[in-house]
């Protein structure tokens, strides 16, 4: 079983390197199998592959299904792209109220990018009723000293 999962691991980790490295057609054959085995890592960079066609055809309804699985799953990361194809209507319909739902979760989880997309949609009210001082709130806590 202990070399099981260190076979995992040690796939995961050779697939992550390929993603960061840009080998996208090997990072795709050693996360594949990970991802269709649930693994919320590897269905995260699965995603973004499949989203852009990065070592594959371009694949809306697989980049959604990955981002998705691994956003509930609860990776920040996968949360913050999830809400950010909700708010462009990237590989989903466009759902301002579901963008603001996944942006705060990974904002939760202290991602920057989150929180300041998150203040940007209070400034602009786009899912969310306009709020100012909550947009303020978040470019502070985004670490942006004057707005």
């Amino acid at each position: 079983m202990s070399d099981n999962i260190d076979s995992l691991d040690m796939d995961l980790a050779s697939g992550i390197a390929a993603f960061e490295s840009k080998q996208f057609s090997r990072a795709a054959g050693l996360l594949a199998p990970l991802a269709e085995q649930g693994h919320a890592e590897a269905r995260y960079r699965m995603a973004i592959m499949a989203q852009n066609g990065l070592g594959m055809l371009p694949n809306p309804a697989l980049a959604y299904s990955y981002m998705k699985s691994a956003a509930e799953a609860g990776l920040g990361f996968a949360q913050h792209g999830l809400g950010f194809m909700y708010m462009e209507g990237e590989c989903t319909d466009r759902n301002p109220a579901q963008a603001v739902i996944w942006l705060r979760k990974a904002a939760d989880q202290g991602l920057v990018g989150s929180l300041t997309t998150l203040a940007m949609l209070y400034e602009e009210g786009r899912g969310v009723e306009r709020d100012l001082d909550e947009a303020r709130r978040l470019y502070r806590l985004a670490g942006f000293d004057e707005v």
